[in-house]
């Protein structure tokens, strides 16, 4: 069967108009955290603080959602997720090395950092 009685167009867990919604309010809100913290003092998005933890981990869960294709997932453009790479980098790139990482650590996570945002930058920019 393809559709249901409610606005629904599939027998998937996104497949309906409520679902979609749902989904972007949960996406908004991971947007709207990223934009936030990004507008904030530098300092918050340092390594060891809490927005430095978790811009990226927004990013990846933005990707892994919108990567489904389901109705309803917020995304920004693509030059705004780029715009967010800079400034993130910029601020680990003057911390991070305060921290005394190993130098192996330090290239491989800024490796994950950027390919994090590239990934989104990049689905965003197929999207719209």
């Amino acid at each position: 069967m393809s559709g249901g009685a409610m606005g629904g167009w599939g027998s998937g867990n996104f497949d309906e108009d409520t679902a979609a919604d749902h989904l972007s309010l949960h996406t908004g809100r991971l947007v709207r955290e990223v934009t936030e913290a990004m507008a904030g003092a530098p300092e918050a998005l340092e390594p060891d603080e809490y927005w430095g933890v978790a811009v990226p981990c927004n990013v990846e869960l933005l990707h892994l959602i919108a990567a489904q294709g389901w109705a309803g997932t917020v995304l920004p453009g693509a030059a705004t997720v780029r715009e967010w790479k800079a400034a993130y980098l910029a601020v680990w790139d003057g911390a991070v090395d305060g921290l005394a990482p190993s130098a192996e650590y330090r290239v491989e996570r800024r490796e994950v950092i950027a390919r994090t945002f590239d990934r989104l930058a990049e689905l965003a920019e197929r999207r719209g």
